[in-house]
């Protein structure tokens, strides 16, 4: 048997050179007498030779493909998208140009109280999303509608005189001033067969803007989120909550208020390369409800693996229940989906280009006008940029990409926002006293070091809501104190209970059985009134109880229904002004953190049959 020898390998050449001078050492030291002819003419050399070759072109690749795992070195546009997409970072496809425009109409005068004023009958209104072209085929796209007929400080109308007949001006000149982006409106609709796990579309655009919105043929609005663990998303509300002086009084310059609410229908995108967009949807089925849940005790840390010690858990205030639906997969639907398209170096238009206006969707606010007049006014609208756009550029560069990505790392395991100490608060063990509901806000007055106001309630032996005794409250500052950052100062406050009750009538069906529909009816308001599926400070709305009563079984038509304060005796000692906090079927909360509560579900329901 042939003795085995222990061959010298030496690992640290990797170019074509070396490696083949290494390989003809290697053959004569260990084959010297099988092979002796080395001239780089003879056919051994040539083997060599081509094993050195494929070392060389493998090692190449070996240390490119190493080189592209990292942020630092990698080069490859595809490789830093990837990174991009691990790191939470979106890239830039194009860069958006922005302008701002002036919008005019004239409009006839009239008398009022033997003054000539202009006559805002014949005021027109420009929808939002309404296109704006330049002589040579740019397009900016307005975002929010222009209404000729309101002026306030944050939309001032500017007001002068177009024409005069006589002494006495027979048309005005109104402008009013609008900011638009660059770009077109996009749309496209995919279609979805039978459920699966996180569906994905794509779109191919390399002037990709961004998502405007996403609907499916259900009317479900879908809406972008970082990533598909994220429920929580922005919405906005106009700002005419007379329960919230602080930002009412600022209405002129802040017409909407920023608000968060959760949805299951959510969806995440992903640059794949410069042209293919890739849109992801969750996993959860239709018929899921485990989406769409209110912190609470109960449920926080639900699908944890197991539930023993919740102490030193990492929450997340995205997906507190560790569920692995990330959001509704759509099925047997189809999603239209609206994007910006444009932008790049080429859509910063020069000063007075913009002049063409897309008047197919430009309506009068009144109806029945002088056809003369209304046909002279509607071909007065008249659109200009006094300024050139600006801030178009191309997307991302490389270097732009992975400084880009860097800087927008996050680590995070502490408390470090408001919603961080509300699931921490939650997630703290029975035995130390159950938090019921809290909710995290910045002081209300100006209290000196105090970084975040925590209200928080706790539950009675029946399940109602009650004040969180001082003994709970030392637990919570000791049990959030570990996670708190070293700069936040909290304070535990108590937040105030509203109790409520709701009256309604209806008119049923022909031939049901009138006991059955209002139980049926009285057992949907239950449902939507759970205390455990309410928040401090969530606002009540009077149209999901109508929805809730109407599509009852047997219900024709809901008739009324009134929500009333019930306070005192066994309900809260605290009253509150129900009529006076509705805004447009809306049940707003006061200022103070409170919490509306239907403390006796089975008392403080009642339903009345009546005819039509």
């Amino acid at each position: 048997m042939a003795k085995l020898v222990n061959r010298n390998i030496k690992y640290t050449d990797r170019d074509f050179t070396n490696i083949r001078e290494r390989l003809i050492n290697f053959s004569k030291t260990y084959f010297p007498n099988t092979y002796t002819d080395f001239d780089p003419s003879s056919p051994g050399v040539m083997f060599i030779e081509q094993a050195s070759y494929v070392s060389d072109v493998l090692s190449f690749y070996l240390d490119n493909q190493v080189q592209e795992t990292y942020l630092q070195y990698a080069r490859q546009n595809n490789n830093l998208f990837e990174l991009a997409y691990m790191f939470g970072y979106k890239p830039k496809l194009t860069g958006m140009a922005n302008v701002e425009l002036d919008f005019f109409q004239q409009i006839p005068s009239k008398t009022i109280n033997g003054k000539q004023l202009p006559d805002y009958d014949y005021a027109m209104k420009i929808p939002g999303n309404t296109v704006v072209s330049s002589r040579n085929g740019l397009q900016f796209t307005i975002e929010d509608e222009v209404d000729f007929s309101v002026s306030s400080s944050s939309d001032p109308t500017i007001i002068s005189v177009a024409q005069i007949t006589g002494d006495t001006p027979s048309y005005y000149l109104i402008k009013k001033k609008r900011n638009a982006m660059s770009g077109k409106i996009v749309t496209e609709t995919f279609t979805f067969g039978e459920y699966e796990e996180f569906p994905t579309v794509i779109i191919q655009d390399s002037n990709f803007g961004g998502i405007i919105d996403a609907t499916d043929t259900n009317g479900n609005d879908y809406f972008e989120v970082d990533y598909l663990a994220q429920e929580l998303v922005f919405n906005d509300l106009k700002n005419t909550n007379i329960n919230d002086p602080n930002n009412y009084q600022n209405e002129g310059n802040t017409p909407y208020i920023l608000k968060t609410f959760q949805t299951p229908y959510r969806f995440t995108t992903r640059v794949l390369n410069s042209r293919n967009i890739q849109l992801q949807f969750g996993s959860g089925n239709p018929n899921d409800i485990e989406e769409e849940r209110t912190p609470n005790p109960d449920n926080v840390g639900l699908g944890l693996t197991f539930t023993k010690n919740k102490l030193t858990t990492a929450y997340s205030p995205t997906n507190f229940i560790f569920n692995n639906t990330y959001g509704i997969a759509p099925s047997n639907t189809s999603i239209i989906i609206r994007y910006y398209s444009g932008g790049g170096v080429g859509s910063n238009s020069e000063a007075n280009t913009l002049t063409s206006l897309d008047t197919s969707n430009i309506t009068f606010l009144k109806p029945n006008l002088n056809s003369s007049t209304s046909n002279y006014v509607f071909n007065s609208l008249a659109v200009n940029n006094p300024n050139a756009a600006s801030g178009g550029r191309a997307g991302d560069t490389i270097d732009e990409l992975r400084q880009n990505i860097m800087s927008n790392s996050n680590t995070q395991l502490r408390a470090v926002t408001a919603d961080d100490y509300l699931i921490r608060a939650l997630s703290m063990p029975g035995k130390y006293g159950i938090v019921s509901k809290v909710h995290a806000q910045k002081p209300l007055s100006q209290q000196k070091n105090t970084t975040l106001d925590l209200y928080v309630l706790s539950s009675n032996s029946n399940g109602n809501l009650a004040i969180a005794s001082s003994t709970l409250k030392r637990n919570l500052k000791e049990y959030l104190n570990k996670y708190r950052m070293i700069g936040d100062t909290i304070s535990i406050k108590d937040a105030f209970v509203i109790n409520i009750g709701i009256e309604f009538e209806i008119t049923t069906i022909p031939e049901v059985n009138n006991g059955t529909v209002l139980r049926d009816c009285i057992v949907n308001l239950q449902g939507l009134l759970d205390t455990r599926n309410i928040a401090i400070n969530q606002p009540l709305s009077m149209r999901n109880f109508e929805v809730a009563i109407d599509s009852t079984s047997g219900v024709q038509t809901v008739k009324s229904i009134k929500v009333i304060n019930k306070s005192g005796g066994a309900y809260s000692q605290y009253e509150y002004d129900i009529d006076g906090a509705t805004q447009s079927k809306i049940i707003y909360p006061s200022i103070d953190p409170m919490i509306f509560e239907l403390k006796f579900p089975n008392e403080d329901i009642k339903g009345r049959i009546v005819t039509i």
